[in-house]
Order: structure tokens, then C-alpha cells, then sequence
């Protein structure tokens, strides 16, 4: 058996974002020790270091926002702001001993199952391939922005750019700046390029529902409390509970619907006083109220945004885009505006064909993950694995995420990817593969329960939530409570997985063996 049929590491894991992080950090808990994590950019933090917008911050609690077997208590604010973020994830990387587990600056382009050696195949963007007995994806959901399909947008000659790719060599001090989108990155970037342009157009397809910010600066003294373990771990708790019912309440409740209904009233009227206290102009007020129900689309929090729409040089648009021109923007009643910079706040691709992974991916008998998935909708057992797909295992999976922190889904995703790969280890396994009877039935559960909640029964699609994808559905979430998520990835059944032994790299593990008893000088 020749060394090509024998892979290189145990475990490749693709993307060196928290979700990569969490996974190396579960694996070495594991006592699974050879393994690589890769990823296309130069430094880890995923999402944090590729968005470096102006005002960029982590919109959940910073007491919350770490893993629980490494919680930082020296924050700057409650709130923290993205490179702070993205310097934390370069501390979990060293004190969980991963920098040596890294290779950065290298990306996926493919990833090919090899079914007679039961191993995965991951060509690089450095040419190189990388040889596997299992992957795991743990490219984040927010990875692929979205641009805006308007006509004449390659015409357009001033400065463009995508809030996740910034470029911070253009000064937009002093000039005209347009902003496409008001969802829960442009809240974050408009109040900010407000302070320093001299006119500012944003123009809004679908208003967002607001929250006020409980943003404070962390002292010495509220980072010393964070010191005393029960005080951090009590914040940690009560934080994920808030912010998993502000985010997900009404969905976990998808089988009450009057108690639901009644709940996303009562935060409707809430959130509504506030804009009243934010905007007393009864024009402006209407336009930046949504028209569809909370929850919906994931809401945002911010003290700022609101009343940058009172400044005299910032005017809101909500007039549809017929098109670019080289200078500027025209809108459907014919107005051009021309500006020397635009920015698209428009998103990411969730769940879309060819972004979810944003790579190919071929499983057994040459079957394409992306296309599968536009055939057959997106699955995925947990939201980890997928029938057809041995060996590989999802962070960021269909059906996986219960709203709120991401960081209790990658926890969960990540425990049980480790939990399946160190039973395959334990059993002398080559391939493990989720059974398709408990993937159809977990699969079958979720999708009838998402379409249940009142994102498909109370005008939802019409908000253009990211929840909904081009298919329908609603694969980008579960819709239970992260309870039930961080509980059940951790103890599924072992047998719910098919645990086997290829001829191929059965011959190979006994020339290993051969190989060992050979005496040395």
C-alpha cells in the first residue's frame, strides 16, 4: 500500500475563525493530537478579522461572548469592539496549545472523499493537497458577503466596497458617502461614518427592529469581579439566558403560538417607545419602523443609530434602486445621487448554493455537497453531519444554530464532532458516516418545527431575513432552545453513526503494524 492511501493527519479542520478554534480545542480534549487547522487568512478570528469596519463590535455581552473553558475577564466595554474580539481568539489559540496546529494563508478550493482509502483529500490555495481521515468544516455563516445584484453597479467609478472586505487606505473624511442596507452591520457603521463625512445617504430596503445598547466601559473594578469564578460563571449564565430570549424566545415557542404571539407583541411595543424617544418627526419615525414582526430578522441593539437620522447632513432613502451610474445612485422616482464612495452593508450568503461551503466538496460516488443540497434542501444531522459525506463533520450546519451567542453552537457543534471521530478511534474505524434513519427523522423533526414558527406564518419572507433561504426554508436555524442544542449534540447515540473498515486501509494499518515489528539496528 503505498503512503498516498495513508493520511498525513487524523483530522483537517477548515477555517481558523472561533468555530476552527472551538474544534481544536475539543479535539485536544479528546486526546486527539494529529490534526491541522487551515485557513485563507494571515491571522486567526474568522468573522473578527475579516470585518474591520468602523464601529465593528460584538453585539452580545462580552462575558458571554468566550468559550466556557476559557473565559477572559479583562474587557474594555460590555460590549467589546472587534479586534479586541479577534485578540482573544489569538489568546485561546496559544493557551489551548494550537498556534502549532495552524497553517494560515492557505484556503480550501476543494475537498474530495477518497471511498478505497476512507480518507479526505483537501486541495489548497497553495497548490498543496492536505490528506485527512476526517474533516471538519468550520467555515462561519458570515464568510461569503453578499453584493447587490443592481444594474450598472461595475460601471460605478468612485470608491466600493463590502463592509467585510473594508479598505482603510481611503480617507472618507469630508466626502459624500452612500450606505446600502440599515441591518445589524450598518447600524453598527453608519453613526460612525456620520462623524467625519460631509453628506450621508442611507437607503433602506427593510428598516431593522432596535434595541437599546447596555453599553458601559469595564473598569478595574467590574474586570476584578469577573476575577472571582462564581461571579463570572453567574454572568455567564444569566447572559446566555437574556440574550437567548431576546434572540430566540419566539421560536423555541414555535408550538405556543398565542403565548408567541403575545411575547413578540409585548417587545413590538417596547422597542417601538424607544424610536418614539430616538425620533419625534413623524415621517422619519414611520420609515424607520419595520412592517414585519420581531424576530423575523435577528435585532439589533444600538444608542446611536436612531438619532443619526436627526443629523442635518444625513438623509434616509427609501425609494427602490433602479441603478448605478459611474457617478452615483439612481432611485425609481429618477432622483441621481452622486457620491465618491459606497458602501454595501448587504450581508453574507446563509445557506446559499455555492457559499455553504464556499468551496466543493464531493462525497461518495462523486456527489457535490452544494448540489446535494440544492436537490434535497439543506440537511444535516445536529447540524454536523450528512449521509453520503463519511468523515466529515459541520460546525456551522443546517439546522444547527439555536439563536443567540454562537459560541454555545460551536461547544455543541464541535463536542460532537469530536465525541463521533474519538468513538471511530476507539472502535478502529476508518469511516464513520451518519446512518440515514436517525438523519431523516432529526432532519423530518426540525424542518416541520422551523416551519411552524411564525416566520413562515406571519409575513416573514416579505422582511428578506437571512433565516429564509433562496429555497424557502429555514435552514439557519433550529428552532429550539440553546438548551436543547448544547444537550443533544453531546449525547446523541453513539450507533445513530455507521462505524466500518475499508479493505484498503484495513491492507494499510497491517503494513503500518509489519512495518513496526521489523527489528532496528
Amino acid at each position: 500500500m503505498n503512503n498516498v492511501d495513508r493520511p498525513e493527519f487524523e483530522v483537517a479542520v477548515i477555517g481558523a475563525g472561533f468555530g476552527g478554534i472551538g474544534t481544536g480545542a475539543a479535539l485536544r480534549r479528546a486526546g486527539i493530537e494529529n490534526f491541522l487547522i487551515i485557513d485563507k487568512w494571515h491571522r486567526v478570528g474568522g468573522t473578527w478579522n475579516a470585518n474591520t469596519y468602523p464601529g465593528v463590535a460584538v453585539d452580545v455581552p462580552s462575558p458571554i461572548y468566550n468559550f466556557s473553558f476559557q473565559q477572559r475577564s479583562r474587557w474594555s466595554r460590555f460590549f467589546a469592539p472587534g479586534n479586541e474580539i479577534q485578540r482573544y481568539a489569538e489568546e485561546v489559540v496559544d493557551q489551548q496549545g494550537l498556534r502549532g496546529k495552524l497553517r494560515l494563508g492557505c484556503g480550501a478550493v476543494q475537498a474530495r472523499f477518497d471511498e478505497a482509502a476512507d480518507l479526505w483529500r483537501v486541495r489548497t490555495t497553495d497548490g498543496d493537497e492536505i490528506t485527512a481521515r476526517f474533516l471538519v468544516s468550520a467555515v462561519g455563516a458570515l464568510e461569503q458577503p453578499k453584493p447587490p445584484a443592481i444594474p450598472g453597479i461595475d460601471s460605478y467609478t468612485g470608491r466600493l466596497m463590502h463592509t467585510a472586505r473594508w479598505d482603510h487606505s481611503f480617507d472618507y473624511t469630508g466626502k459624500r458617502v452612500a450606505v446600502i442596507g440599515t441591518g445589524a452591520t450598518a447600524l453598527q457603521v453608519i453613526p460612525q461614518l456620520a462623524e467625519k463625512v460631509e453628506q450621508l445617504t442611507v437607503y433602506q430596503r427593510t428598516a431593522i427592529w432596535v434595541a437599546p445598547k447596555p453599553d458601559f466601559a469595564m473598569g478595574a473594578r467590574s474586570n476584578r469581579a469577573l476575577d472571582f469564578p462564581p461571579a463570572q460563571q453567574a454572568v455567564r449564565f444569566i447572559g446566555n439566558v437574556a440574550v437567548n430570549a431576546f434572540l430566540g424566545l419566539g421560536l423555541a415557542l414555535s408550538d405556543y403560538p398565542r403565548l408567541t404571539s403575545a411575547v413578540l407583541g409585548s417587545g413590538e411595543a417596547a422597542l417601538k417607545a424607544y424610536l418614539f424617544s430616538q425620533i419625534r418627526d413623524p415621517e422619519l419615525r414611520r420609515a424607520l419602523t419595520p412592517t414585519y414582526r420581531l424576530g423575523c430578522k435577528r435585532p439589533s441593539i444600538s444608542n446611536t443609530y436612531f438619532r443619526t437620522y436627526t443629523q442635518p447632513h444625513v438623509d434616509l432613502i427609501t425609494d427602490p434602486i433602479e441603478k448605478f451610474t459611474v457617478d452615483g445612485i439612481v432611485t425609481e422616482d429618477g432622483a441621481l445621487r452622486e457620491f465618491d464612495m459606497v458602501v454595501t452593508a448587504t450581508g453574507f450568503q446563509v445557506m446559499d448554493k455555492g457559499a455553504t461551503p464556499p468551496y466543493p466538496v464531493h462525497g461518495c460516488g462523486g456527489i457535490e455537497l452544494g448540489e446535494f443540497w440544492d436537490r434535497n434542501k439543506y440537511q444535516a444531522y445536529e447540524g454536523v453531519s450528512v449521509p453520503g459525506f463519511p468523515n466529515m463533520f459541520h460546525i456551522f450546519g443546517p439546522y444547527g444554530y439555536a439563536p443567540g451567542s454562537v459560541i454555545p453552537l460551536i461547544e455543541a457543534t464541535a463536542a460532537h464532532s469530536a465525541r463521533a471521530i474519538k468513538e471511530a478511534l476507539r472502535r478502529k474505524a476508518t469511516r464513520v458516516e451518519i446512518r440515514r434513519q436517525p438523519h431523516d427523522e432529526y432532519f423530518e423533526r426540525m424542518y416541520a418545527r422551523n416551519k411552524n414558527t411564525y416566520l413562515f406564518k406571519q409575513g416573514c419572507a416579505d422582511s428578506r431575513t437571512y433565516y429564509i433561504n433562496y429555497q424557502g426554508d429555514g435552514p439557519a436555524f433550529r428552532a429550539t432552545t440553546q438548551a436543547k442544542m448544547y444537550w443533544s449534540n453531546r449525547h446523541f447515540p453513539l450507533d445513530h453513526y455507521r462505524y466500518t473498515t475499508t479493505r484498503a486501509a484495513a491492507v494499510a494499518a497491517h503494513a503500518d503494524l509489519a512495518q513496526a515489528l521489523i527489528p532496528h539496528s
